[in-house]
Protein backbone atom coordinates (compact mmCIF):
# COMPACT_ATOMS: atom_id res chain seq x y z
CA UNK A 1 0.00 0.00 0.00
CA UNK A 2 1.32 3.46 -0.91
CA UNK A 3 1.06 6.00 1.91
CA UNK A 4 1.82 9.73 1.79
CA UNK A 5 2.85 11.58 4.95
CA UNK A 6 1.82 15.23 5.06
CA UNK A 7 4.61 17.74 5.55
CA UNK A 8 3.47 18.32 9.13
CA UNK A 9 4.12 14.64 9.99
CA UNK A 10 7.55 13.42 11.07
CA UNK A 11 9.19 11.29 8.35
CA UNK A 12 10.35 8.83 11.03
CA UNK A 13 6.76 7.60 11.37
CA UNK A 14 7.46 5.45 8.31
CA UNK A 15 9.53 3.16 10.52
CA UNK A 16 6.28 2.01 12.12
CA UNK A 17 4.88 1.03 8.72
CA UNK A 18 7.46 -1.43 7.37
CA UNK A 19 4.95 -3.33 5.24
CA UNK A 20 3.96 -0.22 3.26
CA UNK A 21 5.61 2.10 0.76
CA UNK A 22 5.69 5.41 2.66
CA UNK A 23 6.79 8.70 1.12
CA UNK A 24 6.64 12.22 2.42
CA UNK A 25 5.24 15.32 0.76
CA UNK A 26 8.78 16.69 0.81
CA UNK A 27 10.15 13.64 -1.06
CA UNK A 28 7.56 14.02 -3.81
CA UNK A 29 8.50 17.68 -4.30
CA UNK A 30 5.04 18.85 -3.26
CA UNK A 31 6.10 20.96 -0.28
CA UNK A 32 3.95 24.06 0.10
CA UNK A 33 1.15 22.86 -2.17
CA UNK A 34 -2.26 23.58 -0.67
CA UNK A 35 -4.48 20.69 0.42
CA UNK A 36 -6.93 20.67 -2.51
CA UNK A 37 -4.21 20.43 -5.13
CA UNK A 38 -2.13 18.14 -2.91
CA UNK A 39 -4.98 15.63 -2.58
CA UNK A 40 -5.57 15.74 -6.33
CA UNK A 41 -1.91 14.94 -6.96
CA UNK A 42 -1.70 12.34 -4.22
CA UNK A 43 -4.69 10.31 -5.33
CA UNK A 44 -2.88 9.41 -8.55
CA UNK A 45 -0.09 7.47 -6.80
CA UNK A 46 -1.14 6.89 -3.19
CA UNK A 47 -3.81 4.94 -1.33
CA UNK A 48 -3.73 6.87 1.97
CA UNK A 49 -2.83 10.45 2.90
CA UNK A 50 -1.73 10.76 6.54
CA UNK A 51 -2.09 14.18 8.10
CA UNK A 52 -2.60 15.92 11.39
CA UNK A 53 -4.86 18.60 9.92
CA UNK A 54 -8.09 18.20 11.87
CA UNK A 55 -9.78 20.85 9.73
CA UNK A 56 -9.07 19.16 6.41
CA UNK A 57 -12.57 17.70 6.06
CA UNK A 58 -14.06 21.16 6.67
CA UNK A 59 -11.73 22.84 4.17
CA UNK A 60 -11.88 20.27 1.36
CA UNK A 61 -14.53 18.05 -0.12
CA UNK A 62 -13.22 14.54 0.46
CA UNK A 63 -16.09 12.77 -1.26
CA UNK A 64 -15.21 11.46 -4.67
CA UNK A 65 -11.51 11.14 -3.90
CA UNK A 66 -9.84 7.85 -4.68
CA UNK A 67 -7.50 8.28 -1.70
CA UNK A 68 -8.27 7.64 1.95
CA UNK A 69 -7.44 10.44 4.37
CA UNK A 70 -6.25 9.52 7.85
CA UNK A 71 -6.06 12.29 10.45
CA UNK A 72 -3.88 11.57 13.47
CA UNK A 73 -5.31 13.30 16.52
CA UNK A 74 -2.17 13.80 18.58
CA UNK A 75 -1.35 16.32 21.27
CA UNK A 76 1.30 17.89 19.00
CA UNK A 77 3.26 17.11 15.83
CA UNK A 78 6.22 15.89 17.88
CA UNK A 79 7.16 12.27 17.23
CA UNK A 80 6.64 11.31 20.86
CA UNK A 81 2.97 12.29 20.51
CA UNK A 82 2.20 11.12 16.99
CA UNK A 83 3.84 7.69 17.14
CA UNK A 84 1.31 6.19 19.59
CA UNK A 85 -1.57 7.55 17.47
CA UNK A 86 -0.13 6.01 14.34
CA UNK A 87 0.53 2.65 15.97
CA UNK A 88 -3.07 2.52 17.07
CA UNK A 89 -4.47 3.53 13.69
CA UNK A 90 -2.20 1.55 11.37
CA UNK A 91 -1.43 -2.09 11.64
CA UNK A 92 -1.33 -4.91 9.15
CA UNK A 93 -5.06 -5.59 9.64
CA UNK A 94 -6.27 -2.04 9.08
CA UNK A 95 -8.85 -1.46 6.38
CA UNK A 96 -7.79 1.97 5.15
CA UNK A 97 -11.18 2.65 3.60
CA UNK A 98 -12.40 3.25 7.17
CA UNK A 99 -10.49 6.54 7.17
CA UNK A 100 -12.24 8.13 4.21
Amino acid sequence: MNLLLDECRDWRLRRDLPDHDVRTVQETGWTGIKNGRLLALAQRDFHVFITGDRNLSFQQSLSGLSIAVAVLHAESIRLIHTRPEQRTAYNADTDYTDFC
